[in-house]
């Protein structure tokens, strides 16, 4: 059984179509890495999975339920936008706070239990307001947490993150699907981070779900490339342009040729030239440059 199954789902804003026909699934105990850029449908389909607005036609299953069956609305965890907390209290009070909204039993033991999860049971006692931006984040996710849910829904959770803060987020995510009863559905922009932690991923355009795909099917899909450095760069561009037919420059200055190709015979080339090669190395390029691709049309 799938955590979520979507079909043919729409969203109209009046003349507007926010998502059209789109389809997804996120498997059970997946990091569900939902991409798109913005204006792409991605939070309006969060938040019709969470039931915050209607849907204007197809259909959405939650374990194999229709999402308003109020058994499985029971089962989701929802953090979009930003945790409505009071900033003068402090991260404990908020949190029991939402605890007695939810008519959860043992509220202090239950909120221990999260704010261990989320690494901030030292940081109870401090006011919300004087919380860095990834501990706000964090106690989000925790109020998200309250109630044992089996899917959490998370909109663009890892902005404005510092490193640090990015690490500790992957390991709560980490932590969270261990058991594999959970599943995480996360949108981000910073493709770099969510290719560390997601085991799944759907990328929407215009409101359509263009690919899914598992992270081993991604991997594999990625196109390999040469990149090299040399004596004469310059030159160098202009050689290999003459015989591969893509050939480009990257952010740390290698010349990247994309072209099914080897090191070995590129270097015998260059060198028959008089170009000596000073590096080079075969890669893969990442999410974000698939994406990238994806989006520009490329394969």
């Amino acid at each position: 059984m799938n955590a979520v199954e979507i079909r043919n789902l729409s969203k109209n804003f009046g003349s507007k179509q926010a998502v059209c026909g789109l389809n997804m699934t996120v498997p059970m105990g997946a990091i569900y890495g939902f991409i798109g850029e913005n204006g792409s449908g991605k939070s309006t389909t969060e938040k019709m999975i969470c039931g915050l607005i209607p849907t204007s036609g197809g259909s959405i299953k939650l374990y194999g339920k229709d999402y308003t069956d109020k058994t499985v609305r029971a089962k989701i965890g929802v953090l979009i936008e930003a945790p409505g907390c009071f900033p003068q209290l402090t991260v404990w009070d908020n949190m029991m706070l939402q605890a007695a909204n939810l008519s959860i039993p043992n509220a202090a033991q239950e909120v221990v239990k999260v704010l261990k999860t989320v690494r901030m049971e030292g940081a109870a006692g401090n006011k919300y307001q004087n919380c860095s931006l990834g501990m706000k984040q964090r106690v989000g996710i925790a109020m998200a947490l309250l109630g044992n849910p089996t899917l959490l829904v998370l909109d663009e959770p890892l902005n404005g993150l510092d490193a640090d803060g990015m690490r500790i987020m992957r390991e709560v995510f980490t932590d969270i699907i261990k058991d594999g009863k959970r599943s995480i559905i996360v949108s981000s922009h910073l493709l770099g981070e969510l290719q560390k932690v997601a085991t799944h991923y759907g990328i929407i355009r215009h409101g359509k779900m263009m690919i899914e795909m598992c992270a081993d099917e991604l991997d594999a899909s990625y196109r390999t490339y040469v990149a090299l450095k040399s004596e004469e760069m310059n030159q160098t561009k202009i050689l290999l342009g003459c015989k591969y037919s893509r050939v480009e420059e990257d952010e740390a200055g290698y010349l990247r040729v994309y072209d099914l190709t080897t090191p070995e015979e590129i270097v015998s080339y260059l060198y028959e030239n008089g170009i000596c090669v000073t590096e080079i190395k075969t890669d893969k390029i990442g999410l974000e440059e698939y994406y990238i691709d994806l989006m520009k049309g490329g394969k």
